[in-house]
């Protein structure tokens, strides 16, 4: 599928700020418009966009003629937590705006990324299916179901082609940790870049499913391109590069740096893990639109690690 005007929501968050550059060169940057709620200073192609202000959305697809939309404008898990009424008005009324201007206005593609987060405690722990019980226990997670039902319902009704897929926790040295469960993963490989200690959130064997942000991006990139003949899903794939525990990512960072070292305090984030899987069963993406990540998590380690030593030293 071709994509010609691109319009990208959260362009300021963890996905999005990395997804305008990635596709700016992958596709040309006339074709991308990154819009958010607040930033923007050094792009002039931003616009200033709030998802929950449905006049707003409209003015935006029709202005720049807008035939795809990568939605991830969002509240993630932690900070839904603390706010859940923010995170209802993001999540569901904001994602609602998106499908139903789209229809009105003849958006072809909308590209809505869910979450384990959709998972519950009921849920299976490993290897779990894309059809498996889903009772989420958070706002986050109940709201990202209702998007991909949403998604769903607009495919069948309205015709629209909307897609998504499930991310694991997300690794990355080029954004702060936006408030998700699996922020630990970036803070403790930071410290020990620094040579500090690390105060961990969750417990040492809290197993979860993870991902590099350069497969993510290519995930995103590679649904959206995908023949939609060929989809037998549409907005619910599971995605994952390997699980973790933050213990093997303490043992692998001493591998590195060892005299670092892990304190464990688990907060209220640690109830959040307790009720995601441990890993996913992705062969639905492998098999329909040829999901293939290529960074294991020794690769994201030492990626991780040469990344943010040279942005130390620079700051240094």
């Amino acid at each position: 599928m071709t994509l010609e005007k691109i319009l990208i929501t959260g362009a300021e968050g963890q996905i999005g700020s990395e997804l305008v550059p990635y596709l700016s060169d992958a596709l040309g940057r006339e074709r991308v418009i990154p819009s958010d709620i607040k930033g923007g200073k050094n792009d002039p192609r931003f616009i200033h966009l709030d998802v929950t202000d449905r006049d707003s959305v409209d003015l935006a697809i029709e202005k720049y003629r807008v035939d795809t939309i990568f939605h991830l404008a969002a509240i993630l898990s932690a900070a839904g937590e603390k706010d859940p009424d923010l995170a209802y008005r993001v999540n569901v009324s904001g994602t609602y705006n998106i499908f139903s201007s789209s229809v009105e206005h003849g958006v072809k593609l909308v590209i809505t990324p869910s979450s384990i987060g959709v998972f519950g405690k009921d849920t299976p722990k490993d290897n779990v299916p894309i059809e498996t019980v889903t009772r989420p226990t958070t706002m986050y997670g109940i709201t990202k179901l209702v998007a991909e039902r949403l998604g769903d319902y607009y495919h069948e009704r309205f015709g629209l082609d909307a897609r998504g897929l499930r991310f694991p926790g997300l690794i990355s040295y080029k954004t702060p940790p936006g408030g998700g469960t699996t922020d630990y993963s970036i803070e403790m490989i930071i410290e020990a870049v620094k040579g500090k200690k690390y105060r961990c959130f969750l417990r040492r064997d809290t197993e979860l499913p993870m991902m590099y942000m350069p497969d993510a991006l290519d995930s995103l990139l590679k649904l959206a391109e995908a023949d939609g003949s060929k989809l037998k899903h549409r907005t619910d794939f599971n995605v994952m590069s390997f699980s973790l525990t933050p213990g093997a990512l303490e043992e692998e960072l001493k591998l590195h740096y060892p005299e670092f070292s892990v304190e464990y305090a688990p907060d209220f984030r640690q109830k959040i893990a307790d009720s995601w899987p441990h890993s996913l069963d992705s062969s639905a993406a492998i098999t329909e639109w040829g999901f293939k990540p290529r960074y294991s998590f020794k690769d994201t380690v030492t990626d991780m690690i040469e990344n943010i030593s040279a942005m130390v030293k620079i700051k240094g």
